[in-house]
């Protein structure tokens, strides 16, 4: 096994206009710091790359979409600071997705687990197979979804956003996530989903780019403060990840 599956991998592809940007962990795509910052770079490149008219994000394999934060990593947090740094990985991809001046597609082929339902919030517009259930495990590890919120709850209200973080143990179904507005069409396979991502970016790469770019800025007002907001979120999350309560639920998680 080479080094590159074991630690995972963030790649852009383009094609036709499209920029593929794909991240893989062998962990159910759970994200370490290191490929959180990876692609929060990835994404900020196709923001700047004129050969790319829209992005889709996407991960590798059948299953798993993201099942969030690597738990490797939360029990090995000994401060505030290396907690801090931790989450603030899920700010800067949040912030880096809500800044690019590019559409981003998000492709869900399964479940969504915490950091990961952050991801599918952050995109502009998702597209999912019916596989593809949503979690907010945060409370259930003596945390709490604070980095993701403001994203989970710009796409679900806060009503979908209270249930979902609350019930920290139960899934919602693709179709519930269809319901609130987290996912614009959900389809029977991941061979569907393809080519209702194909059929939808065949359009927009022939759109106007400043058009794109000027309509993005408008669905996001109201988030400038997310660079000062998500800070402060990731602060609470690098306390709370540090109690003898969070370390003690995070190895029974593991265990499971």
């Amino acid at each position: 096994m080479t080094e590159k599956v074991l630690l995972g991998h963030v790649t852009t592809e383009i094609k036709n206009g499209v920029g593929l940007i794909e991240f893989f962990h062998p962990s159910h795509n759970s994200l370490p710091g290191k490929l959180l910052a990876e692609l929060a770079s990835a994404i900020e490149e196709a923001g700047r790359n004129d050969d790319i008219k829209v992005v889709v994000l996407k991960s590798g394999g059948n299953r798993t979409f993201c099942a969030g934060a690597s738990f490797d990593e939360l029990i090995s947090i000994e401060d505030f600071e290396q907690g801090k740094r931790f989450f603030m990985g899920f700010a800067n991809v949040i912030n880096a997705m809500r800044k690019c001046p590019k559409f981003i597609i998000g492709r869900v082929q399964g479940k969504a687990v915490g950091g990961g339902v952050g991801l599918a919030s952050a995109t502009d517009y998702c597209m999912a197979t019916k596989f593809a259930a949503v979690k907010l495990s945060e409370l259930a590890i003596g945390i709490g979804p604070f980095v993701v919120g403001p994203a989970v709850e710009r796409k679900v209200g806060t009503s979908g956003m209270t249930q979902l973080a609350i019930d920290a143990t139960s899934w919602q179904t693709a179709e519930w996530a269809k319901q609130k507005g987290l996912y614009t069409e959900v389809f029977d396979s991941a061979e569907a989903l393809d080519k209702g991502i194909a059929e939808l970016t065949d359009k927009l790469v022939s759109s106007n780019p400043e058009a794109m770019r000027l309509l993005k800025q408008t669905f996001w007002t109201g988030t400038e403060n997310w660079d000062h907001l998500l800070e402060l979120r990731a602060e609470m999350s690098g306390k709370l990840v540090l109690s003898d309560f969070t370390k003690n639920a995070i190895e029974k998680f593991k265990k499971k």
